[in-house]
């Protein structure tokens, strides 16, 4: 009796996608929660089921075969077509949803994002969550390919027509330097362009903005160092690599380096960001809507408040949104 053929399931083509887009079987596994035999025999099945090879599994690190690059378009296409169901079930019936997929910036990573999670496991009880962590670019593409309901990013630009957008709070950009470096009862800028600027990367969205607005501002500043960690670029400037410009935000989530550097406004043109609750209209009821009224109360708490207690001329640097 032959063997019955195997089914293409949308489990089997949510692990291709993870496979295709991680390239690394263990790396997929732990962005979907899944154990590496399960999403190697996932990748399988549905091989079996295609009559084809999708990945060249042997190969470091793993690639697409001409058949993989193929379905890989038909399969994103898949995928987005179901969370489009799942959306529109869900919108006239939020019991009816299963799963709320979250994407953070990194910036609350530590301290705002498990409290979150907290209180939307509270409110949907029966609702599974997947969270995705990074840069705010990277989180608005998953967004508008619909692999992923909910965002919490920096704005980039005017919003589209299809977002519904929550602002949580605007920061002003600062500046960090060793102590000692600067003389405050001179002027600053002339004393910053005699020292490196230690750059956030230009590869992320937040990096470019910097790099623009100082070629706005007409200024000459020396970049010896470009990194795309806070962490990294605070602990250069500790140690005397020179001095940097970043979010009061990010000098939270790297506060234990921040803390014996000398934090001062920019002696120049403000540079600022709106950090908000992003999602498609009209998709999630209310959902949006509350995740930005907790995250506000969250922020002023565990954010706002301990920052400005610290450093009390920030005032106008920081401010949270009411609605």
């Amino acid at each position: 009796m032959p063997a019955s053929p195997r089914k293409i399931t949308l489990w089997g083509v949510e692990v291709f996608v993870a496979c295709a887009e991680e390239l690394s079987i263990s790396a997929a596994a732990r962005r979907l929660g899944a154990s590496i035999s399960a999403v190697s025999q996932q990748l399988t099945n549905i091989e079996e089921a295609l009559g084809v090879s999708l990945l060249n599994r042997n190969a470091r690190p793993m690639s697409l075969t001409p058949a993989g690059e193929t379905f890989r378009r038909r399969a994103q296409a898949i995928l987005n077509e179901a969370a489009q169901a799942r959306a529109e079930l869900a919108r006239g019936n939020l019991g009816a949803l299963t799963r709320l997929r979250l994407g953070m910036i990194q910036d609350f990573e530590a301290d705002v994002t498990p409290q979150l999670l907290s209180f939307i496991a509270g409110e949907l009880k029966n609702v599974q969550f997947l969270l995705d962590t990074g840069a705010s670019h990277a989180l608005y593409d998953q967004l508008d390919a619909r692999a992923l309901d909910v965002i919490v990013a920096a704005e980039m630009g005017a919003e589209a027509d299809w977002m519904e957008v929550h602002r949580l709070m605007t920061e002003r950009y600062v500046g960090a330097a060793p102590q000692g470096l600067l003389d405050h009862a001179a002027p600053l800028l002339p004393q910053l362009q005699t020292h490196p600027l230690v750059q956030y990367t230009s590869r992320h969205v937040m990096g470019r903005q910097i790099a623009s607005h100082l070629v706005r501002q007409n200024l000459a500043v020396t970049q010896r160092f470009e990194l795309d960690s806070y962490h990294a670029i605070l602990a250069m400037v500790g140690s005397g690599a020179g001095w940097t410009i970043l979010t009061p935000l990010a000098l939270n989530r790297a506060s234990r380096l921040a803390e014996p550097l000398d934090v001062f406004a920019l002696p120049f043109q403000p540079l600022t960001r709106t950090v908000s609750v992003i999602a498609r209209r009209g998709i999630l009821q209310d959902i949006p809507y509350e995740v930005a009224r907790k995250l506000r109360r969250i922020i002023t708490r565990d954010v706002s408040e301990p920052m400005l207690a610290r450093h009390a001329w920030m005032h106008d640097h920081l401010s949270v949104h009411r609605s």
